[in-house]
């Protein structure tokens, strides 16, 4: 990634744009354009990010892109390949590990799991059912208690000619 990012500043000097200059235009630190042309890569969250960041700064630079992102990817395999399986298999270890010690609290929402009780769909089902048989409870006590009083029109008219009204 040095030569990547040596590679970058030379580019850069040579259209004499300042590292000020390119972090404005770019919109990001200019931490993050150091970071990019000494190969810090661990100043990123991950290699997406990074690999996002030099595609972007080569853009900018008037490079082809896609022949630096090729160049990314050539370092990224050599670093990666050059990782043991027994590193690999510790930081996954510790991933783990730091996941299960997090302080978790039943008001704040898991990103990658959802907990769902299942009392709770026999609590939720058991008022629902409830609430129907208390609404069917209440129209029948009302049809009988509560004589219908939707009388039409038509039905009082005929009631007042009966009359004489």
């Amino acid at each position: 990634m040095k030569e990547l990012g040596d590679y970058l500043k030379e580019t850069r000097e040579s259209n004499c744009v300042s590292i000020e200059e390119a972090a404005e235009d770019l919109n990001v630190s200019e931490s993050i354009i150091s970071n990019i042309e000494s190969g810090n890569t661990r100043a990123f969250r991950d290699m997406f990010e990074l690999k996002d960041r030099v595609k972007e700064y080569a853009k900018y630079l008037g490079l082809d892109p896609e022949k630096v992102v090729d160049e990314f990817n050539d370092f990224l395999f050599e670093h990666t390949s050059k990782i043991s399986l027994k590193d690999i298999l510790e930081a996954e270890e510790d991933h783990k590990q730091k996941e299960q010690n997090k302080i978790s609290s039943p008001y704040t929402i898991q990103n990658n799991s959802v907990y769902i009780d299942k009392r709770y769909f026999k609590v939720v089902g058991a008022c629902v059912i409830l609430l129907l048989i208390l609404m069917l409870i209440i129209m029948i006590l009302k049809s009988i208690l509560i004589p219908n009083e939707n009388i039409t029109n038509r039905e009082l008219l005929s009631v007042h000619e009966i009359r004489g009204d």
